[in-house]
Order: structure tokens, then C-alpha cells, then sequence
């Protein structure tokens, strides 16, 4: 019986651990993976870290568990199936048997949508980005491509133009999906081009980015651009299959929950990216690990 099992082992999760252990808690981290980190794994580069500028994302992530190995978080490799609410105690789930805590946090973070074209794994980290304000930076006065059409494809291709010499945005429609307001800030920026009617269907380079195969789907015809990153807005999709009907939601799946991580069930508290919130970075990440705890405390109390 613990007081405070952790679901997910990203920065949320990690942080989560590192406040509960400090605190006095009795508590755990439930992982599928022998490896902590999430999303972060699969970055090149972190440059906007506190403390930490230009660290590599495999590097952060090996300091994070450094960090809560040192304290002596105990970690559970198993894959979680499901959490019930029993009251005073919940039960977890999963492949290798249940665990019951007096409390929970749910911290399995998410995961952003793929094109799923030919180069864009093997190019990942290495011009290919989903995250504009992590990485736009290292393309300062290169060109770059946004594919999308939603808001965030939009603020994307915003802010990349304040920093680089051209940005085209792919969109495979001949009308943007993004608030009217975006779209007239987007019309007044001179460096941006908008590729209407396009699809991307192959992302080339070696070591790096060199140019991106589009596929207009009016003329049905290909052309390439010469690009050095591509920034890849089409969606981000939170890892909460496993609590829908148990914890409220929003549409998209995102858990409802203010600053304070508490969601609809007494006991069950929600960090880092699955949350509901307008900034999902590693900093407000680990910031909700450290309020899902205070939380806790609270609550146990």
C-alpha cells in the first residue's frame, strides 16, 4: 500500500517523484519503459531549460532519473491498463498486477501526431521538429517549412518568421483552419508562403534536413523545396486512452484540471502534457509535477 503512486516517468512524473520523496511520501513510479524521459528522449537539442542551455534530450532525461535515483524513487516496470477509484484507496491496474495507493498521479504525457512519410524518422532531431518555440531558435536566418492549418500551425509559422529568412506553410486545403485573427497576422508577414492544396509526401536529407517532396492534390503534380527544417503541426494526441470515462476530459482528451492537478475524482491528480493548459513544455512539466504533489499533501492531509 502505497501513499502516492506515479503513472509515467517523463519530466511531470520525474518531478512528481523527486517533491513526494522530499516530502516524506511512501510512493512509486509505474512505467512501461526501463528508460525515463518521454518526449524528451526524442529531442536533439534543449536550449530553454533553466540552468541547462544546449543539453541534449537523451542527456536531460538521463540527469532527471539520475536525479530520482539518487533520492532512492522506486521504480515499477509494468504497463498500466487502468485505474480504479475505490474510495479511500485506488487501485492500479496493470500487466504485472494491481497496486493500491491512497493516491495517484496521472502523468503519461503525449505524443504528437506523425505524417507518416518516408524520412521523417530517421530525420527526427535532426531538422524535423513538433515543437516551434523549443526548436525554432537553432533555424535562425534558414528556411523552414510549418505543415498544418490549425491554430498552432499558424502561431508556429509566426514565430518562426520573426527568426528566420523564409517559412513555408503546408496545408493540404485551400482554407485555413485557424482563428481569423491568426490568419490576417500570418497574411502580414512577408516571409511566409503559404503552399495551398499540398501534402508532403517524402522528407529528404542525410544527417540533416535538406529539402521536403510536396504533392499538390488539385494538379496532382510533385515539386520539392529546398528547406532545412521542417516543423510538423498537425496534432498532438494526449496518452489518456487507458482513463477515458474516469476522469474528466475535454474533447480532444486532454484531462481536466487547473493548475492545482486535481481532476474530477477525489485522489486522482493529472501533470504535465495530458493536462488541459494553454504551454506544454518541460518547464510546465515538471512545474505540475511539483503543484500535482502539494496537492497530494493536501489531500492525504
Amino acid at each position: 500500500m502505497y501513499d502516492l503512486l506515479i503513472i509515467g516517468s517523463g519530466p511531470a512524473g520525474l518531478g512528481a517523484a523527486i517533491y513526494g520523496v522530499r516530502a516524506g511520501l511512501n510512493l512509486a513510479v509505474i512505467d512501461r519503459s526501463p528508460i525515463s524521459g518521454g518526449q524528451v528522449l526524442t529531442t536533439y537539442e534543449v536550449d530553454n531549460y533553466l540552468g541547462l542551455p544546449g543539453i541534449s534530450g537523451s542527456d536531460m532525461s538521463e540527469r532527471f532519473r539520475e536525479h530520482a535515483d539518487k533520492l532512492g524513487v522506486p521504480f515499477l516496470m509494468a504497463e498500466v491498463e487502468s485505474v480504479e477509484d475505490c474510495g479511500e484507496k485506488k487501485l492500479v491496474h496493470t500487466d504485472e498486477g494491481d497496486y493500491e495507493a491512497n493516491a495517484v498521479i496521472l502523468a503519461t504525457g503525449a505524443t504528437h501526431a506523425m505524417l507518416g512519410v518516408e524520412g521523417e524518422m530517421k530525420l527526427a532531431g535532426m531538422g524535423v521538429s513538433y515543437c516551434a518555440t523549443c526548436d525554432g531558435a537553432f533555424f535562425r536566418g534558414r528556411t523552414v517549412a510549418v505543415i498544418g492549418g490549425g491554430d498552432v500551425a499558424v502561431e508556429d509559422a509566426i514565430f518562426l518568421a520573426g527568426l528566420c529568412k523564409k517559412v513555408y506553410l503546408v496545408h493540404r486545403r485551400e482554407a485555413l483552419r485557424a482563428a481569423e485573427s491568426l490568419q490576417r497576422k500570418l497574411r502580414s508577414m512577408a516571409n511566409i508562403e503559404i503552399v495551398w492544396n499540398s501534402e508532403v509526401t517524402q522528407i529528404q536529407g542525410e544527417d540533416m534536413v535538406e529539402a521536403i517532396v510536396v504533392y499538390n492534390n488539385q494538379t496532382k503534380e510533385s515539386h520539392s523545396l529546398d528547406v532545412m527544417g521542417v516543423f510538423i503541426a498537425v496534432g498532438v494526441i494526449p496518452n489518456t486512452e487507458m482513463f477515458k470515462g474516469f476522469v474528466n476530459m475535454d474533447e480532444k482528451g486532454y484531462i481536466l484540471a487547473d493548475e492545482t492537478c486535481t481532476t474530477s475524482v477525489p485522489g486522482i491528480f493529472a501533470a504535465g502534457d495530458i493536462r488541459k493548459k494553454a504551454l506544454r513544455q518541460i518547464i510546465t512539466a515538471v512545474a505540475d509535477g511539483a503543484n500535482a504533489v502539494n496537492s497530494v499533501q493536501s489531500y492525504l492531509i
